[in-house]
């Protein structure tokens, strides 16, 4: 296989562009060889075909990063996130990781942005935030195509790379889909972006109705935790004391386990039966009465003393009646 050659083309700072170069000497994106001139250039003539030459090459660069046919070396400082993120937190474990092998081997794949709707001159992530991420550390420009894309295109574009390429958890592309839900996308865009069929979609909103966001965070990507799991803690929190498993697994212990072992710990802590309190009881008794009256915000209980006066419980229940309708007079009165 013919081996080809990469041929860089001065482009406007902060960017550079790489092109491949095609098989016969045609021109590469408007750019004409200049032959070399043993005299200097004069005539206005001339002058005014170099101009042209400049402005046509400008053109068509210009085209050609719009329908994102070129590579072009970016300012990270000029790109910003996408307007709705995909993940928890980018682990610092795998980022350091991600660092080293681009430090060694070089930025292999180019991220994907568009132009800033909103800022001119900046750009916004399609996908590639670990990588965009790396380089920062790194301190160097990244490889990235632009192009153009609707906010539908931006986020199927996103979700489909990321969960080819980077693994997402299940409860982040639950989050995912839950986020482009809340920013009116319809369910046919999240399904694309997501690969993912109408059932499977439902599910993944049911989990995120079902445990708040403030426990999912608590509890983190959890990688190796499924659909079922997160529906069955789902499900289990509907009689758990929310707020106190949120403050175990944001405790100083709980942040040095993986967010896996937070999940289990979740899971547990949302199956134990919280102990109801017992009410509180006031007991008072009746001068030379032998009943003790117990009393509680529900109610009050009478208790007679069985060995002190055998048979008086039954006397005061036959003559309820009578004490009832004295009780509706006196209240009336």
């Amino acid at each position: 296989m013919a081996r080809k050659n990469l041929i860089e083309i001065s482009a406007p700072s902060p960017a550079r562009v790489e092109a491949v170069a095609p098989r016969d000497n045609r021109p590469i994106a408007g750019f004409v060889p200049q032959e070399r001139v043993g005299g200097p250039v004069g005539g206005i003539t001339k002058t005014l075909g170099n101009i042209t030459e400049k402005m046509e090459r400008a053109g068509e660069l210009e085209r050609q990063l719009a329908a994102g046919q070129m590579i072009i070396e970016l300012d990270p400082g000029l790109i910003d996130a996408s307007f709705v993120s995909d993940r928890l937190a980018i682990d610092a474990s795998g980022l350091s990781e991600l660092v080293e092998q681009i430090r060694e081997h070089g930025q292999q794949v180019p991220i994907l942005v568009r132009p800033h709707p909103e800022a001119k001159g900046r750009y916004q992530v399609a996908y590639g935030h670990r990588r965009l991420a790396a380089i920062r550390d790194l301190g160097i420009k990244v490889r990235a195509v632009v192009r153009d894309l609707t906010d539908d295109q931006l986020v199927v574009s996103q979700g489909q790379e990321n969960s080819a390429r980077t693994n997402l958890s299940y409860i982040e592309r639950a989050l995912f889909a839950s986020r482009l839900e809340e920013r009116g996308f319809g369910r046919d865009v999240i399904m694309a972006a997501l690969s993912v069929d109408k059932a499977a979609l439902s599910r993944m909103l049911i989990v995120m109705r079902q445990v708040p966001l403030d426990l999912i965070n608590a509890i983190g990507a959890a990688p190796e935790i499924g659909r079922r799991r997160w529906l069955e803690l789902g499900e289990r929190l509907e009689k758990a004391d929310v707020g106190t498993i949120i403050a175990e697994l944001s405790a100083d212990d709980a942040r040095k386990i993986s967010s896996d072992e937070r999940f289990h710990r979740a899971l547990v802590l949302a199956t134990k039966k919280t102990a109801t309190p017992k009410p509180a009881v006031a007991k008072t008794e009746v001068s030379g009465v032998p009943v003790m009256i117990k009393k509680t915000a529900a109610g009050a209980t009478f208790v007679f003393d069985g060995k002190t006066a055998p048979g008086f419980d039954q006397f005061v229940q036959e003559r309820l009646q009578d004490l009832f309708q004295e009780f509706k007079k006196h209240r009336g009165a």
